[in-house]
């Protein structure tokens, strides 16, 4: 698998790549200048389950805000930085965990080397970053076009550059819209190199479009072992990626823990709002520690035998419902009672 045979980079008290699990990062839509707005959106991604966290560097104010966000998060910060390398230097030395730069807009050789010596004195990892919409001219023409080939080539060129300068503390990310391309690339890149690999579909869309191009391909990605930290790049509010990102690692085995809710689709035969008691559950448990299944179900046709798959499951019609632990209903209530009933059991849950 080659996640375990990428080499181990620490991002400030997190070690990712050489088989650790994936970590989950988002970024923060911010102004980084503005603390306060900053470490309150931290705080929020923190507590839905964000592991690192990434923040724009576009001025020398902004990178100046960090060593206080810094004192008020517990997840390591990570910076953002594009074609001033004076600011990457100016991130670092404000006490960023990693930095994430194109070696190829930030200019002359000895403006990178600046950067990379910099990154070298404190030991600061480099993400190497290469986006579809910014490949190098003279590898379009190349390869015709946007190709998986060309990004791979533009970020081993690139990765190149800092591993002539001797450092090689570095991750690489390709990020593409393009769900196929970017998945093939991925492959090509961990097929090449053992750097650690921040993997996503960038540019993915809505909650609902980019949700859905963003399971494809980082399932595509993941299932193959590869990837060592991964973001849902979503036009929303960054929580969901966080949450997003979390059912995603879950589904594909590569994480354990918090509630898995399963829930009928509806069909002529529900007799209670399914859909608005999926929701309420789905919202109750989000935040329990316990790692069971818990079964919505709308009708008693199919719904005690389905919910033997749960740990525990509901479900009604007709103006009462079931509560049913391991296989067996324990309670027969009216329907208005089944989601206080659920919540009971849960909050003194003994498996």
């Amino acid at each position: 698998m080659y996640r375990d045979h990428t080499h181990a980079v620490k991002i400030g008290d997190r070690v990712i790549g050489a088989g650790n699990p994936v970590l989950i990062q988002s970024m923060c839509n911010t102004h980084t200048e503005d603390i306060k707005a900053t470490v309150d959106q931290i705080k929020r991604l923190e507590k839905a389950g964000c592991e690192l966290i990434r923040c724009t560097v576009p001025t020398l104010e902004a990178a100046q805000a960090l060593p206080e966000i810094k004192k008020q998060i517990t997840i390591p910060l990570i910076a953002d930085i594009h074609f001033d390398y004076r600011l990457a230097i100016a991130a670092v030395e404000n006490g960023a965990d990693k930095i994430r730069i194109n070696p190829g807009n930030i200019g002359s050789p000895d403006k990178v080397r600046a950067v990379v010596d910099c990154c070298r004195e404190r030991n600061i990892p480099i993400r190497v970053g290469v986006n579809s919409g910014s490949l190098e001219k003279d590898l379009v023409e190349k390869y015709h076009g946007v190709t998986a080939e060309g990004l791979v080539e533009s970020a081993l060129k690139n990765c190149a550059v800092i591993e002539d300068m001797g450092y090689d503390n570095l991750v690489i990310s390709i990020k593409s819209s393009d769900v196929l391309m970017c998945a093939r690339a991925y492959e090509l890149t961990a097929q090449k190199c053992s750097h650690p690999l921040h993997v996503g579909i960038t540019e993915a869309g809505g909650l609902i479009r980019g949700n859905i191009k963003s399971a494809i391909g980082l399932a595509l990605i993941l299932s193959k072992g590869i990837g060592d930290t991964v973001r849902v790049s979503l036009t929303a509010d960054p929580v969901e990626e966080v949450t997003s990102a979390k059912l995603i690692l879950k589904e594909l085995g590569l994480r354990r823990g918090g509630v898995e809710v399963v829930s009928c689709p509806t069909c002529g035969r529900t007799d209670i709002d399914l859909i608005a008691l999926a929701d309420k559950v789905e919202e109750m448990t989000m935040d329990l520690p316990l790692d069971i299944k818990v079964s919505v179900m709308g009708c008693v046709v199919n719904g005690p035998g389905e919910a033997r798959e749960a740990d525990i499951g509901i479900c009604g019609g007709r103006g009462k419902g079931l509560l049913i632990k391991h296989g067996e209903v324990i309670k027969t209530l009216p329907e208005d009672q089944l989601l206080d009933a659920l919540r009971e059991e849960l909050e003194h849950w003994d498996a």
